[in-house]
Parts: structure tokens; C-alpha cells; sequence
């Protein structure tokens, strides 16, 4: 079960970061050529939105079911002197909440805006900020 669920894990993240890239290039281009935020780019900014949300929940059943996470039981805090289960149990799980959490904001943020290019500013920017946490925990060697 934990193998099938981390290579879950392990190819979501890869739609995730493509899916946010999408939305951000293009908010990007909204913004810079002056379009009208039309269905198709609610639409994007939405998939990136509700695929970051799966892999959030799909790393919460992970991260339960890891075998690392009954290290908090033998070793207690002592956890945080091993830099490895510090990154895997503390780091990444608290960076990649705080990464969707940005995401979920700038989509909220978006919504309360009548301008169009305010709400590609918006997308922009918060799933910028999300993308670049998400990127700086990822723990190159254990995708795919």
C-alpha cells in the first residue's frame, strides 16, 4: 500500500507543477497583452488549484502511512538533530501545506477582483510563490 501510494504521490507531483506552470504562464500572458479573464483561464488557475489540493491530500495519507512517521514515537524531538527525518517528518509536510495554502489564497484573492488584469496579477503571483515551495522541497531523488 505505501509503495503504490508514494509513486501516486511521486507522478501527481509531476501534474501538479505542470498544471501550476500552465496557469501561471498563462496569467502571465493575460496580464501582459491585456486579454479579459475569460472561462479557459478560470479554468486553469481551477485544475491548478484542485490538483495541488489532491497532492496535498494524497502526501496526508502518505505521510500517516509512512513508515518514517513511527520514528516520532522511538525518537521523539530528538528527531530534529537527524537531518533526513527532520526533512521527510517536519520540512517538506509543513512547506508544501504552506505552498497550497498560498495557492488557495491567490485563488480566493482573484475572485474579489473585477479586473481582469488584476486577477491574472493575482494567479500570478500567489501560484508563483506556491510553485517556487513547492519546487525548493522537493526531494529530486524520489520523484519517479
Amino acid at each position: 500500500m505505501y509503495a503504490i501510494i508514494k509513486t501516486v504521490h511521486s507522478y501527481w507531483t509531476i501534474f501538479v507543477l505542470i498544471m501550476l506552470i500552465v496557469a501561471i504562464l498563462n496569467s502571465i500572458f493575460g496580464r501582459v497583452f491585456g486579454k479579459d479573464f475569460e472561462v479557459i483561464d478560470l479554468r486553469l488557475s481551477l485544475f491548478g488549484l484542485i490538483f495541488s489540493h489532491i497532492q496535498l491530500l494524497i502526501g496526508l495519507v502518505l505521510y500517516f502511512i509512512s513508515p518514517r512517521f513511527y520514528q516520532w514515537v522511538s525518537m521523539g524531538m530528538v528527531i530534529i538533530k537527524n537531518s533526513e527525518s527532520r526533512l521527510y517528518l517536519l520540512e517538506n509536510p509543513i512547506i508544501n501545506i504552506l505552498a497550497i495554502v498560498i495557492i488557495s489564497i491567490g485563488w480566493s484573492m482573484h475572485k474579489r477582483q473585477n479586473i481582469s488584469s488584476k486577477k491574472f496579477f493575482r494567479i500570478a503571483l500567489f501560484y508563483s510563490l506556491g510553485l517556487i515551495l513547492l519546487l525548493k522541497i522537493i526531494p529530486l531523488n524520489t520523484l519517479i
